[in-house]
């Protein structure tokens, strides 16, 4: 991924202790990740952040069209947030566990635990103003 800041290209692992920052400037970088029934635990469940779970199709119009601003977002928050993306049709078993059955369909997990959720697409600010209630609402049950 490219940092925001400085622009050098970086690598960031799926999962990690920390936050990906930046090789040369150190700044935080947008952790955009894909997860699957393997490796969600260790991807989302453990994350040192609130994951925005986005559970996704290839063939979803509404979900590519949430895509984009959902990137947005987490590059705007970056070191706040992970976003991971969980196409649903490779991960059936995340699918069942999270009584997925309507796409796009989103969710905040904080300290493993499910702090906000939403299905359906909606415009970008609309998006931005729920992930900061989420965020806000982790903030508070960790605290």
């Amino acid at each position: 991924m490219r940092c925001t800041n400085c622009g050098k290209r970086n690598r960031a692992p799926a999962a990690a202790a920390g936050v990906p920052r930046c090789g040369d400037c150190r700044r935080p970088l947008p952790w955009i990740v894909e997860a699957g029934d393997d490796d969600f635990t260790d991807v989302a469940e453990e994350s040192a952040v609130p994951a925005i779970v986005d559970f996704w199709a290839s063939w979803c119009a509404p979900c590519r069209m949430v895509g984009p601003a959902l990137d947005r977002i987490a590059g705007d928050l970056a070191g706040a947030v992970k976003l991971v993306k969980v196409d649903v049709d490779r991960a059936p078993g995340l699918s069942e566990r999270f009584a997925i059955r309507n796409i796009p369909y989103l969710t905040v997990l904080s300290g493993g635990r499910v702090v906000a959720e939403r299905a359906g697409a909606a415009p970008a600010p609309e998006l931005r103003a729920w992930v900061d209630r989420a965020i806000e609402t982790a903030g508070r049950e960790s605290g």
